[in-house]
């Protein structure tokens, strides 16, 4: 019967590796990133399908002690493990399904429980601050690293020695279980506090996000207002990358040839495309050096100012790679939302889009025009309200039962309540699909969040592989995190965490009663503030006062909202045009086959639209270089998105490569032997790997 946990294990890891090919770039990506990032999405996904079996083991072993003889409840594993072996079983006690050998569970947690500790408090941040440092050795990125990551450890290292002061004053002894505990405990409440945070917001916007998707004209709307604000960003993106540029120009032009700093001047330039290098030059020869850093011209700049920029110009590239990727995906939103309220009212019952894309005979056959439409006109919106009313019932139970569940006597938990129910009659079945449906609503809620969350505007999750390594190991460190306080709340809330009924998740993790102040305050007391939270998100109290901060939220009836969404609607216009312009060239090329009188050879029309950056390098302008640009000087970002329209689908890797060079991709500490040789012939070449690039 241990095929389900079998099952289970091969299913986590499809679910990592499938959400990781779709939001991660694996053949770009280094080695030991894909691997951490999948190793800690697996072990997340593998709580849905192990702890369910978990309870039923739990549940099976107390019928065994119910109806033989009395036996000593076990204290530890090798104990445990021997008390299982019982006389033959009562008929009473039916094996549930997916039983598996006793010792299976406490390997299984041990290696789950300090693995993900092992990588989210030391590997996988020292591996991200790592790649944004902007020292040139291997000793000064550990360190800078390090420095950097302070305020993790010192926020963990912070709640273990006010755990130690407390067990010091009641004057118990310390042995290796209680600074077990101590650890986990640390541990699990940072985890649990965040965790609470997230499930506070999710409980009430997975529900209204549902119902408001339901309604075209409001998802359009707040389509349009998103544009908007990815716009505004990707044109400050932009500008940094530009003053950072001119820095480093200055800099650039005051250290000679032969001077011991060239070799790590150097190592920076390679980070900028060559392009942008050009441009920055022509700018500086402009402007005579009188922008940014002019004024210290002719002073040498030391070690750390090079470190200082080196970190500067890798944040900025990984920016504009951010707002380039959501911008890109934001369009593909809008143009689709677009079809749709053109469609809903079609009496031709054919779905038809502004811009078609190719698609493969499998999926013209089963997801027709016509079928799409139905589906995309009449039959999502009433789905998504259906599931708008079952996430908002379930996100009822669970503040309630976080509220009670504190309550042994009387029983006031819902899940409680019905995983005592099925236990009365041990419907073993009924308690793994049920505690699977919660635990999955408590990780769809959670992970959710995580996915739309940008963390200090610089860490983001976007479909189509268009996630770069510093996103997809945030990620993964968060979902470390919340995995063991996740598991605990859920056994807090169906009654499962008590020492004579212990699932072997508890006897791994350790009971809390060494710590009395985290066993009966935190850990009792701190979940009812989810109430809170949700009141909070259900009144919108945070997007207010962000909105009175200055920092724009979507709020209907307000005037800068309004203002917003109209600028959102004039810029998907814009790009409209773009498309509808590159489209008519690719006709003329295709039925023509001769040199355009305006627009000149469709090759080199198409070579100008794909890689607008280069485009806006020459001096000359033409007709349709008014059309593309704005002004002299000016790189068109927005009009290269469109490339898709052409017929040819491209990545955002492709298209960023294009118009900036490979280097934008941010992947910093991966390059090839051979880059060097490259870099001298002034060409971008492969994706640049090897881990330590700049040592």
């Amino acid at each position: 019967m241990a095929n389900l946990l079998t099952f289970g294990i091969v299913a986590a890891l499809f679910l990592a590796s499938i959400s990781l090919y779709r939001y991660g770039n694996i053949p770009r990506q280094h080695i030991l990133v894909t691997l951490s990032v999948l190793t800690a999405w697996c072990f997340s996904f593998l709580i849905v399908f192990a702890i369910p079996l978990d309870v039923t083991s739990t549940l099976y072993r107390q019928c065994l002690d119910e109806h033989l003889a009395p036996t000593p409840a076990p204290s530890n594993i090798s104990n445990t493990a021997t008390a299982n072996v019982t006389p033959p079983q009562p008929t009473e006690c039916q094996e549930p399904w997916g039983m598996v050998p006793p010792t299976v569970f406490p390997n299984l947690w041990r290696i789950i429980y300090w693995s993900s500790q092992f990588l989210t408090w030391l590997i996988m941040p020292l591996m991200q601050s790592y790649l944004k440092a902007g020292d040139f050795t291997v000793k000064g990125k550990l360190k800078s690293a390090l420095i950097e990551n302070a305020i993790y450890y010192g926020s963990y290292l912070f709640i273990c020695g006010v755990l130690l002061i407390y067990i010091a004053v009641k004057g118990e002894s310390l042995d290796w279980q209680k600074l077990k505990a101590i650890a986990s405990s640390a541990s699990n409440t940072w985890g649990l506090f965040l965790l609470i945070l997230l499930l506070g917001y999710a409980l009430v916007e997975v529900p209204r996000s549902l119902w408001n998707n339901a309604k075209p004209g409001f998802a359009l709307q707040y389509a349009y207002f998103k544009a908007a604000k990815l716009s505004t960003e990707k044109a400050e993106a932009e500008e940094h990358v530009d003053d950072i540029l001119e820095s480093l120009q200055c800099i650039s032009r005051v250290i000679p040839n032969n001077h011991e700093l060239r070799p790590c001047l150097e190592t920076i330039l390679r980070k900028v495309p060559i392009e942008l290098q050009e441009r920055a030059s022509r700018n500086f020869a402009r402007t005579g050096g009188s922008g940014m850093g002019a004024t210290s011209s002719t002073i040498l700049p030391s070690e750390k100012a090079l470190v200082r920029i080196h970190k500067q110009v890798i944040k900025s590239l990984q920016t504009l790679q951010r707002t380039e990727a959501l911008w890109s995906v934001q369009v593909q939103t809008v143009l689709h939302l677009e079809d749709v309220a053109r469609n809903i009212h079609s009496s031709e019952r054919r779905f038809k889009t502004e811009f078609p894309r190719q698609r493969s005979q499998i999926e013209k056959m089963f997801y027709s025009a016509t079928l799409q439409w139905y589906w995309e006109c009449l039959l999502k919106a009433p789905y998504l309200k259906s599931l708008c009313v079952l996430t908002a019932t379930m996100s009822a139970i669970v503040v309630w039962s976080e509220l009670t569940f504190f309550s042994r006597k009387p029983v006031l938990s819902v899940f409680a309540n019905v995983i005592n129910v099925a236990k009365e009659s041990y419907d073993f079945l009924t308690i793994e699909i049920f505690s699977m449906i919660v635990l999955c609503y408590f990780f769809y809620c959670t992970y959710s969040t995580i996915l739309r969350i940008r963390f200090l505007n610089l860490y983001y999750l976007a479909p189509h592989h268009q996630t770069n390594e510093h996103s997809l190991i945030f990620s993964g460190m968060l979902l470390c995190r919340l995995t063991p306080p996740m598991c605990l709340n859920f056994l807090g809330l169906i009654h499962m965490d008590t020492n004579s009924m212990e699932t072997y998740y508890t006897q791994i993790m350790g009971h809390m009663n060494v710590i009395g102040i985290i066993s009966n305050g935190f850990n009792i007391y701190f979940p009812m503030c989810m109430l809170a939270f949700c009141l909070a998100t259900w009144f919108s109290l945070g997007s207010r006062a962000l909105n009175t901060l200055g920092f724009q939220q979507f709020l209907q009836n307000e005037t800068i909202a309004t203002e917003l969404v109209q600028e959102g609607k004039d810029l998907i216009a814009r790009e409209k045009r773009r498309r509808q312009r590159a489209e008519e060239a690719m006709a003329r090329r295709r039925d023509f086959g001769r040199p355009d009188p305006v627009l000149g050879t469709g090759s080199d029309y198409l070579s100008k639209y794909r890689s607008g950056g280069a485009s806006a390098l020459t001096s000359s302008r033409t007709p349709a270089d008014g059309l593309l640009r704005d002004g002299d000087g000016t790189f068109d970002y927005a009009a290269v998105s469109s490339s898709s329209a052409l017929g040819v689908p491209r990545s955002l890797s492709e298209e960023i490569n294009d118009r900036f060079g490979v280097s934008t991709q941010i992947q910093v500490g991966f390059r090839d032997p051979d880059y060097e040789a490259e870099h001298d012939r002034r060409i971008v070449g492969p994706p640049p790997r090897g881990l330590f690039d700049d040592v």
